[in-house]
């Protein structure tokens, strides 16, 4: 159902902007994978990820986004067609992924901000300007999801512009003599997956404000698949850019987009990569405020949740009670270093996208007569298969996850914790429910 007045209703632009926001935010991140594979590998993982990883996301809530236009997204399609159960386990994990995810962003804001004012990291001063950051992206929701998707346009050309000269620089330039561009140990596939696909998660992060799209039917598949080329080509062409230049593997690290800038085009390139970095944390952390804050509106109108979290403002429908209590849980997590915990976020985000894709199915055999302006092509059968690439992906991050250690913990017994805690609570609220439909 459709809560927004047209003038406020976000439009196609403003959707694939947003859309880039959620799920990449540009190429940095991507330093750790060419570290370790060198530029080859590193190439071939960002070409093949989007194909097993990513497209059928794209497609699924091309799909599913046109044809059930609700606010809460993925929750609304599960809790379709698979029951309420599991609908309140969809919008669990997407939560639990995202206090894992959303720490990392003004983090990553005021570590650039740092290349240009060192004392932004000095004792309490990076939580505070994380804060600081966080209500401001608070404040900027609450005036609508339109200003969010026309601010995320302006935030993009700002973040890609520098990338764009880049890798011109990097082609047309004579290349460097004598430089390494293979990894100087063996390379890790598997890790550099790992990596990528956090990179390339989240297209369904866009499902959540279906309700506040202007004609989603239309605008949902063109919207996402566009973003994802986007996502594609700003990773790609300035790694084969590099590559083709020859700047040495060896010297990638975290923030070394700044030193390449540096090489290629001057103090000034290296600045504008800089100021791309914040816009990067601030960009992705605002869009995903609007696609978050959405799910506890949904499960709030559906009686999961207390009906406080569904108020909204009159002027631009933005669920305003939503958006602060989300961001004070984000701000109080400031100070914990989710850095290394890539793995945990991928795994619990990849459990909900699995039943994202159990629903889809579902959908096709229990619903064949809905409307569907867009349909993944090929029947039900390949509606069936279309989760086959995310699923073995998903069992490489769960391989990955007996092998490695977060926080004292496997990331596998944290994920299967968490999870667990999804079913205590939609238990325990059943009362609430059940109050809310009296």
């Amino acid at each position: 159902m459709t809560r927004f007045r047209r003038s406020s209703a976000i439009t196609l632009p403003a959707l694939a902007a947003a859309t880039f926001f959620m799920a990449s935010g540009g190429p940095y991140g991507l330093e750790d994978i060419l570290q370790k594979s060198g530029y080859s590998a590193t190439l071939l993982i960002l070409i093949l990820t989007p194909i097993a990883w990513s497209l059928p996301v794209a497609l699924l809530v091309g799909e599913l986004g046109a044809a059930i236009p609700e606010e809460g997204g993925y929750f609304a399609w599960v809790n379709r067609g698979l029951g309420p159960f599991w609908g309140f386990q969809e919008a669990w994990l997407s939560l639990a992924a995202s206090i894992f995810d959303m720490a990392i962003y003004p983090t990553l804001f005021v570590l650039y901000l740092a290349r240009l004012w060192p004392a932004a990291t000095a004792g309490h001063t990076g939580i505070l300007l994380g804060a600081l950051m966080i209500a401001g992206c608070a404040v900027w929701n609450i005036a609508g999801a339109r200003a969010v998707g026309d601010g995320s346009i302006l935030l993009a050309v700002v973040l890609l512009g520098p990338f764009a000269a880049l890798a011109a620089l990097a082609v047309f330039r004579h290349p460097a003599a004598s430089q390494n561009t293979t990894a100087s140990r063996p390379v890790d596939l598997l890790g550099g997956s790992m990596v990528a696909m956090w990179n390339y998660m989240g297209w369904d992060n866009a499902s959540t404000v279906a309700g506040e799209v202007a004609r989603p039917q239309r605008n949902y598949p063109r919207g996402i698949l566009g973003a994802l080329a986007l996502t594609v080509a700003c990773y790609v062409l300035p790694v084969a850019g590099l590559a083709r230049y020859g700047m040495n593997v060896g010297e990638w690290s975290t923030g070394s987009w700044v030193d390449a800038g540096k090489l290629l085009g001057g103090e000034a390139l290296a600045v504008a990569v800089v100021l791309g970095g914040m816009v990067c944390g601030l960009g992705m952390f605002n869009a995903l405020v609007l696609s978050y804050s959405r799910v506890p509106l949904a499960m709030a109108e559906a009686g999961y949740l207390p009906r406080a979290l569904a108020r909204c403002t009159r002027r631009s429908d933005a669920p305003w009670v939503s958006i602060m209590v989300c961001s004070a849980a984000w701000t109080a997590c400031l100070a914990l270093n989710f850095e290394r915990l890539v793995l945990l976020d991928v795994l619990l985000y990849g459990t909900a996208l699995i039943l994202e894709f159990v629903a889809l199915a579902v959908l096709r055999w229990r619903e064949p007569g809905l409307a569907r302006p867009f349909r993944v092509p090929g029947g039900k059968p390949v509606a069936v298969l279309m989760g086959a690439g995310p699923l073995a992906m998903l069992a490489l991050a769960f391989d990955r996850g007996r092998r490695e250690a977060a926080a004292g913990l496997n990331p596998i017994v944290i994920a299967a914790g968490l999870a667990a805690a999804g079913v205590v609570i939609y238990f325990a609220s059943a009362a609430n429910r059940e109050r809310s439909q009296m």
